[in-house]
């Protein structure tokens, strides 16, 4: 499926997480990042990350139309160009779950409640934690970083029992860039 475009990709997203009823963001990951429709790298990760977070919170209880904020997220995640990190200093992965705690808390540019703060905080420790690591990008490793924060906050500030954390990844044979043992992810197996 390499030649497919970005766009059926982010609707092969939606329609996967529809499909899903576990609260559990690994599982929810696995089951849908193993597709042949999400590459190792790509900018599928912008919609993707964000998109996993909104299916597990609607899954473990939380009071959204999971339908509609996927469209949503899909819309932003688009947006985003390939090699964010790059050419922008900023992770897709990270601008994804950010996105996503956005459209649950209907955050805008001037909203006033503790969501607009929030979000950004959220946002810079998972950047910090990824710009520790430094380089070459990982589209998995970030997304894991990014998702492990995001359940934290998610347990933290709206009390919605999402699980899961990612404490080794599956993908490390499969990346030709992988860091190996300076991945906090790496698996040998």
């Amino acid at each position: 499926m390499q030649d497919i475009q970005l766009q059926d990709r982010a609707e092969l997203i939606i329609k996967a997480c529809l499909q899903e009823n576990s609260s559990d963001i690994t599982e929810l990951f696995r089951h849908i990042a193993s597709r042949d429709f999400v590459r190792i790298h790509g900018p599928e990760h912008h919609i993707l990350d964000g998109a996993i977070i909104l299916t597990a919170f609607k899954n473990a209880g939380g009071n959204i139309d999971l339908a509609k904020c996927l469209e949503e997220m899909a819309a932003r995640g688009l947006k985003m160009p390939g090699a964010i990190c790059a050419k922008w200093g900023i992770c897709g992965a990270v601008s994804s779950v950010g996105a996503a705690l956005s459209i649950i808390d209907g955050t805008q540019p001037l909203s006033t409640d503790d969501s607009w703060g929030g979000h950004m905080e959220l946002t810079s420790k998972s950047l910090s934690d990824i710009g520790k690591l430094g380089g070459p990008r990982c589209c998995k490793r970030d997304a894991y970083i990014s998702l492990n924060n995001g359940v934290v906050f998610i347990n933290k500030h709206y009390g919605i029992p999402v699980k899961g954390r990612f404490t080794s990844c599956r993908y490390s044979m499969k990346n030709p860039q992988c860091k190996k043992g300076s991945c906090p992810f790496f698996s040998s197996n």
